[in-house]
């Protein structure tokens, strides 16, 4: 079931509490086999350096969630948790946390979109990313998101999305496209291919959008028929580098919205390198605008994602922005 408390391995090792250690959550099955060598590099840097650290490899999502789970219920003030892996796993670390209070979070980026790593300007190199995060260089607050469905709650990083962007995530977990690219180094574009292939056979929702304001007041109310997609956005891009929100900002307190509609599909088709180039503004159609909280209803069940992770087909959702809640190296 969506949004379920996972149950905990029994069988992850034991977790020590020692003084200044990074903590290392490596997802091995990642970037179809690339995370394997990357980890190879930290690891052997990490020994040279003399760097206490314990690393725990998982396999899956509910495995990381739970190591995130166990490693942020240390009794410790300053936890260092660091990713190896790409967005999924990012977002799988996320929602493991308990307290975020006590945790400061590091990425390695190693997936084929890397899209919360880019979004920060965290380096594709790994052992730059790793001196950030061994540095002295103090951590920063960032926001985050969360949906919250019948009262169940989910967090994000970089984005969530109804509509043409979340049926490209789901397709994209499962794609041969993406493993293929992914081994020549180009997996980013398995989200472009599939979106050209999507567009087309997607149905348009007819949406309702309720917009709050910090104060947690009603704003305003859109109506979009025929709507494509409404992305929800922490940082500027998803979906491998496409920029749907050129001027998000990660620490603002509010998400940016980037919402298509009402506009044919060979048109959307033909003006996709525009968005791509970041020109939405010239996009009739596109619709830009920030906010600290949305409500979202479609009339037919639509799917949603989070961070590129399928979470469901809904018809109701709330998002919202989580303000400086992360303490993160980048």
């Amino acid at each position: 079931m969506l949004f379920q408390k996972a149950k905990m391995y029994s069988k992850i090792m034991e977790i020590r509490i020692v003084d200044n250690k990074y903590y290392f959550i490596v997802n091995m099955s990642g970037g179809s086999g690339r995370v394997r060598k990357i980890w190879h590099n930290v690891k052997h840097e990490l020994n040279v350096r003399g760097i206490d650290y314990k690393a725990f490899k998982t396999e899956n999502a509910e495995h990381a969630k739970n190591l995130a789970y166990k490693l942020s219920k240390l009794n410790e003030d300053n936890i260092n948790i660091v990713v190896v892996g790409g967005d999924g796993t990012i977002n799988a670390c996320l929602n493991g946390i308990d307290d975020f209070k006590k945790v400061i979070f590091g990425v390695i980026p190693s997936g084929s979109a890397n899209d919360f790593a880019r979004g920060l300007g965290i380096p594709k190199d790994c052992i730059n990313a790793l001196d950030i995060i061994l540095s002295d260089k103090p951590y920063k607050k960032i926001d985050i998101g969360q949906i919250t469905i019948n009262d169940e709650k989910r967090l994000f990083g970089i984005s969530s999305g109804i509509g043409l962007d979340a049926i490209v995530c789901k397709k994209a977990l499962s794609s041969k496209i993406k493993n293929v690219l992914n081994k020549v180094g180009l997996g980013s574009l398995t989200y472009l291919i599939l979106t050209v292939i999507s567009l087309f056979t997607m149905d348009y929702i007819d949406t309702e959008i309720e917009i709050y304001d910090k104060e947690d007041n009603l704003s305003d109310t859109l109506k979009f028929n025929r709507m494509i997609f409404a992305a929800f956005m922490n940082v500027q891009a998803e979906g491998g580098g496409v920029p749907m929100a050129p001027d998000a900002k990660f620490d603002d307190g509010k998400l940016s919205l980037c919402i298509a509609s009402d506009i044919s599909k060979l048109s959307a088709f033909a003006k996709l390198p525009l968005l791509v180039m970041a020109k939405q503004e010239k996009i009739k159609g596109f619709k830009l605008l920030d906010a600290n909280k949305v409500i979202v209803r479609v009339k037919e069940p639509s799917v949603l994602h989070a961070d590129g992770e399928y979470v469901g087909d809904e018809t109701d959702v709330k998002i919202e922005c989580l303000c400086n809640i992360l303490n993160m190296k980048y």
